[in-house]
């Protein structure tokens, strides 16, 4: 695991030739899927993009920054902006029929996050869910990590013009992060740089008996 997490690095320039298989696109489907998410309601959606015509609007979109063009793949992760009621009341009746639940075992807390989330106005329930869109790329790009695939989490780009490239329903859903990926190209010089972090006990608080 901490050899691939070393081996990984913010990849700039792609292979533009190279393509994933899809079996490594499933499975970082998965990995995005299998997040932990606050609450457990993921109140998130993926954009899966493979479109090269698409891709160079998006490049323009995301000042220039050339990844977008020349990955293989470029995943958009988008936050719900309608986290209602009834969209609770959808995830316990997930759970419901997942878990076998009794109606009358979830509705004390059921009750509680409709509660609890109707106080909430939209910038706040905006930042809950962007939180856990950056559980899901944390959760991505160590998946990428083990499968040898390069990546590059990026925030500057222009989310309105992400949604009407993407031809998003942007009264549903946002783009809050992009992440392309693909095999990194052979004269990008950050793969070449040594990783730098701060010493270990610069970062880590320790409390013992």
């Amino acid at each position: 695991m901490l050899k691939a997490l070393n081996w990984r690095y913010a990849t700039k320039s792609f292979d533009d030739k190279k393509l994933l298989p899809e079996e490594k696109i499933l499975n970082l489907k998965r990995a995005f899927n299998l997040t932990p998410t606050s609450y457990g309601l993921q109140p998130l959606k993926l954009v899966v993009l493979s479109d090269k015509t698409v891709q160079e609007k998006l490049y323009k979109a995301s000042f220039n920054q050339e990844q977008v063009k020349t990955a293989s793949h470029v995943f958009v992760l988008c936050v719900e902006k309608n986290i209602d009621q009834l969209f609770i009341e959808n995830h316990f009746e997930l759970v419901k029929q997942t878990r076998r639940t009794p109606d009358e075992v979830l509705k004390p807390f059921r009750d509680f996050l409709i509660e609890d989330f109707s106080k909430k106005n939209s910038k706040q329930l905006k930042e809950w869910a962007t939180n856990q869109a950056y559980l899901a790329i944390g959760n991505m790009l160590t998946v990428c990590a083990l499968e040898k695939v390069d990546a590059c989490p990026m925030e500057g780009f222009d989310a309105k013009s992400y949604a009407s490239i993407l031809g998003l329903n942007t009264s549903k859903i946002e783009p809050v992060l992009v992440m392309p990926v693909g095999y990194r190209a052979q004269n990008d010089e950050f793969s070449k740089f040594k990783k730098v972090r701060r010493p270990l006990e610069d970062v880590i608080i320790e409390i013992n008996n």
